[in-house]
């Protein structure tokens, strides 16, 4: 091993998932690879928060329509991970000589880079999600694992107790070591959520794996299997509580939220933030966005490249995107590309990528409330037109 390759953390983002709860807007790309703010994509977050954390070298999993993905990723240079050492790589599922094998699990997933890893000789990884909208030092929660000399070391995010059933749920002792893990308990002990971002000793964790794929009675996931193991054989593990942003975009009412919660000061998201907070991403050149005399805008991002000559309200217009004259985008995100025609109403929607709102069509309606904690976002998926004057109704999806 060249000791210039050594590291002392890598970190394996998780980007395989196919998003299916996204529906059409994840038909054809992977859920990281979702256009989000305007002019970011959700992978972005994690990507950033690594080099922001002096974490220089990542593994990028991916599986579920990488194309996009591995397109956006590219060398790593806009997140400053295009390094002689280290830097970002892209992983689709290892090929053997027989045949290629998907990833059954998080835990398979890790397991099938072995030596990817290896080769960096690293004596801690840091595992991620592909999927969340937050910003977080890693490095303090490297610093905290070192501290505590634990096995392992788990964010954990605040959850209200009425929502606590739907995670995983960390049982800590007053001194935040971990004595008990629970999925989606239907009576939880605490409101300590797993968010799904660990820290292992690699020595540890790499015995680990080998073990669980062993197992053919394994579902070779992390929170199912790796750390109940951990704690049944009496590894040190230790939670690390997070208190800033964080948000799993998994659905659509999820996404629309957190899209929304960049117009809401009080939300603690901040994505203008600069220095060892900034969200990078990879940007084509685009002209300033054009507004004109005709526009009203009010409690919106309009992104760079973006014209507007109706009404927006409440809304994210992203890059390249167009609002025609007479036309209404009402508490709304328009994704890159995105055409609202003249006369058009656009209220309480998604509009995908290269998507056509007609001349006269309406789109969604006015919500004051979300029900049983889901908003009724309509969607529009990339590239599909919706019809001079057509209608598509509050909740509807098309394709």
């Amino acid at each position: 091993m060249n000791k210039r390759n050594n590291k002392e953390c890598v970190a394996m983002l998780l980007a395989g998932g196919q998003g299916t709860r996204l529906g059409v807007l994840t038909r054809n790309v992977a859920k990281p690879a979702v256009p989000f703010g305007g002019k970011y994509r959700i992978i972005d977050f994690p990507l950033s928060n690594c080099i922001n954390s002096g974490i220089d070298t990542v593994g990028v999993l991916t599986q579920y329509q990488p194309f996009e993905l591995n397109q956006y990723i590219g060398n790593g240079q806009p997140w400053d991970l295009d390094r002689l050492s280290g830097g970002v790589y892209v992983l689709p599922p290892y090929m053997t000589g027989k045949a290629g094998e998907w990833y059954k699990g998080t835990a398979n997933a890790i397991y099938q880079n072995i030596m990817f890893i290896d080769r960096f000789n690293p004596q801690y990884v840091l595992v991620l999600s592909g999927d969340h909208i937050y910003r977080m030092d890693y490095a303090a929660m490297l610093a905290q694992h070192k501290r505590n000399h634990a096995d392992c070391t788990i964010a954990v995010y605040k959850v209200p107790i009425e929502e606590a059933s739907r995670f995983g749920i960390m049982n800590t002792n007053e001194d935040g070591s971990v004595y008990e893990f629970e999925e989606k308990p239907k009576h939880p002990k605490s409101t300590n959520a797993s968010m799904g971002i660990y820290i292992f000793n690699w020595s540890v964790l790499r015995r680990y794996l080998i073990e669980d794929e062993a197992n053919p009675d394994s579902e070779n996931d992390f929170g199912k299997n790796i750390i109940p193991n951990m704690l049944k054989d009496g590894c040190k593990l230790w939670a690390h509580r997070y208190e800033g942003y964080w948000k799993d975009v998994g659905t659509i009412s999820s996404l629309w939220e957190a899209n929304m919660d960049l117009l809401d000061e009080s939300s603690g998201i901040n994505i203008a933030a600069e220095g060892s907070n900034k969200i990078y991403a990879r940007n084509a050149a685009e002209p300033p966005q054009y507004v004109a005399d005709t526009a009203v805008i009010k409690h919106a991002i309009v992104s760079e490249g973006a014209t507007v000559f109706g009404e927006v309200r409440d809304s994210i217009i992203s890059h390249g995107a167009h609002v025609g004259a007479g036309a209404k985008v009402i508490g709304s995100v328009v994704l890159p590309g995105a055409k609202i025609a003249n006369g058009a109403e656009v209220y309480y929607s998604i509009i995908g990528e290269n998507a056509v709102v007609g001349a006269g069509a309406k789109v969604g309606a006015i919500q004051t409330a979300p029900v049983k904690g889901e908003w009724c976002i309509a969607v529009v998926g990339p590239n599909v037109e919706v019809k001079d004057g057509g209608r598509v109704e509050a909740g509807d999806m098309i394709g």
